[in-house]
């Protein structure tokens, strides 16, 4: 007969050493899982630091980008006065600008550069160029969701040729710009700097608007991009004449007639405009020269720059 009681004890014994072996058992385990854990949370701490220094470096890239500008503290109508780019290049270009309130980086904005006139140049005054010209205001009945920079330049040679383009270039980069809504227009002086900006990076603009100068730039480059150009000006200009715009405007011609284009080809790309004295009875304007001040008021002119 069997001892029960012994029965028991092995049985006992048996549960006892089963429950040890799994303690053991799973606590190896454990110990597996929480080393596994720590290293895997180790390895995201690890992860997340590199990202979090990776936007830091973003944020400084940024930063230093933005130093890059001085920004102006005075506003008038709407821009911001006497902002500096500090071109390692090309020296301390001054503008003026307006950026719409809507404006927060997500979608693209045109962009609009106007060029001043003599009176406009930076040594005449602060803002001078956008007090005395409304080229930079009327542009906004033709695009409400547009960036406009009014350069302050120092002349209207090759120097501030290259300061126009350089500061186009930061705004290409900076801002979120649609590439096919790049306006430009130069008056006066500020025309004969914008020949020279589209003698050497006509690519930059969609299109150009030369009111009351004359061209002293290259005209091949023009052609072979075929950025398109409308000139107009007084018959009988005080400053320049219009002569100057006539010949432009028949070399221009010719080059791209030279390449195969038809006459309504050519017309899309090239316009001249000659004012007569009609045109100027009646207005503000006492002289024809000063033709951007109705110029830049006139539909047909501003509403092919903006159209194209």
């Amino acid at each position: 007969m069997v001892n029960k009681r012994l029965v028991f004890t092995v049985t006992g014994m048996i549960i006892f050493v089963a429950v040890i072996l799994g303690y053991v058992h799973f606590s190896k385990i454990s110990r597996n899982e929480k080393k596994v854990n720590q290293q895997t949370m180790s390895q995201t701490q690890t992860i997340q630091q590199a990202d979090t220094e990776t936007e830091k470096e973003e944020v400084n890239a940024s930063g230093d980008e933005l130093e890059n500008v001085t920004a102006g503290s005075e506003e008038y109508r709407g821009f911001l006065l006497d902002n500096v780019l500090h071109s390692p290049n090309e020296g301390d270009i001054h503008y003026n600008v307006y950026i719409p309130d809507a404006y927060d980086g997500t979608k693209e904005y045109a962009l609009y550069v106007t060029l001043p006139g003599y009176q406009g140049l930076y040594f005449q005054g602060v803002g001078e160029n956008i007090r005395t010209e409304d080229f930079g205001f009327e542009a906004q009945k033709y695009i409400t969701d547009m960036i406009i920079v009014a350069p302050q330049l120092n002349d209207w040679g090759q120097t501030s040729a290259d300061q126009t383009i350089e500061l186009t270039q930061y705004f290409l980069t900076h801002y979120i710009i649609n590439p096919s809504k790049v306006y430009i227009n130069g008056y006066s002086g500020g025309g004969e700097t914008l020949s020279l900006v589209l003698a050497k990076q006509p690519e930059l603009y969609t299109a150009a608007l030369m009111c009351s100068s004359q061209w002293d730039g290259a005209y091949e480059p023009v052609v072979e991009m075929k950025t398109p150009v409308y000139f107009v000006i007084g018959e009988s200009d005080e400053y320049y004449g219009s002569e100057p715009f006539k010949e432009a405007y028949q070399q221009i011609h010719e080059l791209y007639k030279e390449q195969g284009l038809s006459e309504s080809e050519i017309d899309k790309l090239v316009v001249l405009d000659v004012k007569d004295k009609d045109y100027f009875e009646g207005t503000p304007v006492t002289y024809q020269h000063g033709g951007g001040y109705l110029f830049c008021r006139d539909k047909e002119i501003m509403g092919w720059l903006f159209n194209q």
